[in-house]
């Protein structure tokens, strides 16, 4: 068992990273590929360094399966555009006036929601085509132009030769947190509504968009020409309620989660019993024992709040964090577990032997969601591709 642990241990490495299995990105990507109807694009959503699984290594892996990749802002863009990526890249979040040159120089469509907005990308567009996607406000309460406003910003785009009206999107506020969706069905209906009120001006943009993976995962009526999957791509499953849902549908989706974290034992202590763990004093030995000092703390994105109940793999077993998370290192109680010693491989997320530890796990602890449990992994950490 014991070489197990050593297998991928980084030769002259860093003491924490992240391994990403390409066979499992490619898998769920194909998975949700075959979801669709043929002609119904699938993009993926890279924002955030691929919610913190790497967006160079994720983009890479996926770009032969899939059609369109979504980002945040123009620097994750642009780190696409320079590695390779040549699927149509779209930005998600507010492009400031002052980034849009850098967008329509690049080739990166963007998401506008003001005539403000418009204004200001035909202004950067000098000569340049700029690909744009209005985001209606369905019930979201976030980014988007209201119904009333909508012809404005649709007219704002159509009186400019340099302004090209691409796709029309929205989001759902909760499609994926409850299994009764009378509310997912309110917006829905309101985004058909926007998509009438263009139509009655004679304009209707190409990509229509308004899923997300739940809504991808479980509503056909919601794909239209494009589905946007992040959190899925991923293996992870947007929230129980989803999975319990999907499977009662009879609709199969085998996940497979892509992330692996690790780090190493710095030093194993022999602690006797009653001995205080870490600042504060919080927590102390509860017998004569043994402590692993781990090489990661919240810094590297182990959040605080997993002191004294955080669970990680060492040696096909489980041991229990010890006393705070400080902000480079933590303890944790390997006193059952024989032969622990100095840069023996330790599993924070991810599976050795029958055991794991998923960010699902983690973030029931700290009382969050999978989806910050892996953003927040330090992006200075190097993602390995496996």
């Amino acid at each position: 068992m014991e070489g197990v642990y050593w297998e991928r241990m980084p030769k002259n490495g860093p003491k924490t990273w992240v391994e990403v299995s390409r066979s499992a990105l490619i898998a769920n990507a194909k998975a949700f590929k075959r979801r669709v109807k043929p002609g119904v694009a699938v993009m993926a959503v890279v924002k955030s360094n691929a919610y913190g699984h790497g967006l160079v290594e994720v983009a890479k892996t996926v770009q032969p399966h899939l059609d369109w990749f979504g980002v945040d802002n123009v620097d994750e863009g642009l780190v696409l555009k320079k590695a390779g990526i040549k699927k149509p890249i779209l930005i998600l979040g507010f492009t400031p006036s002052w980034r849009m040159k850098d967008a329509v120089r690049a080739g990166l469509r963007m998401v506008v929601s003001t005539v403000e907005q418009v204004k200001a990308a035909r202004a950067a567009a000098k000569g340049k085509k700029a690909y744009l996607h209005v985001k209606v406000e369905t019930g979201t309460t976030r980014q988007g132009t209201g119904l009333r406003e909508l012809p404005a910003v649709a007219q704002a785009i159509r009186v400019s030769k340099q302004l090209v009206f691409e796709g029309l999107s929205t989001h759902y506020a909760n499609i994926e947190d409850a299994t009764e969706h009378s509310y997912a069905a309110g917006q829905l209906e309101a985004y058909q509504n926007a998509l009438d009120i263009l139509d009655a001006h004679g304009i209707m943009p190409p990509v229509k968009h308004t899923a997300c993976t739940a809504a991808a995962m479980m509503y056909p009526d919601t794909h239209f020409d494009m589905v946007r999957v992040g959190i899925g791509l991923y293996g992870i499953w947007p929230s129980l309620e989803t999975r319990v849902e999907t499977e009662a549908k009879g609709i199969e989706f085998d996940l497979k989660p892509a992330l692996a974290w690790k780090t190493l034992v710095a030093q194993v202590k022999d602690v006797k019993r009653g001995t205080p763990i870490s600042y504060g004093l919080t927590e102390n030995m509860p017998r004569d024992g043994k402590i692993a000092v781990i090489g990661l703390g919240y810094w590297d994105g182990f959040d605080r709040g997993l002191s004294s109940v955080g669970e990680v793999l060492v040696r096909g077993r489980k041991a229990k964090v010890m006393g705070r998370v400080c902000m480079n290192m933590c303890m944790i109680d390997v006193s059952d577990i024989p032969g622990v010693k100095a840069e023996d491989e330790v599993i924070l997320i991810g599976a050795s032997g029958k055991l794991s530890v998923s960010a699902d796990d983690m973030a029931k602890k700290l009382g969050t969601i999978a989806y910050e449990v892996v953003t927040r992994i330090n992006p200075l950490a190097p993602r390995e591709l496996v």
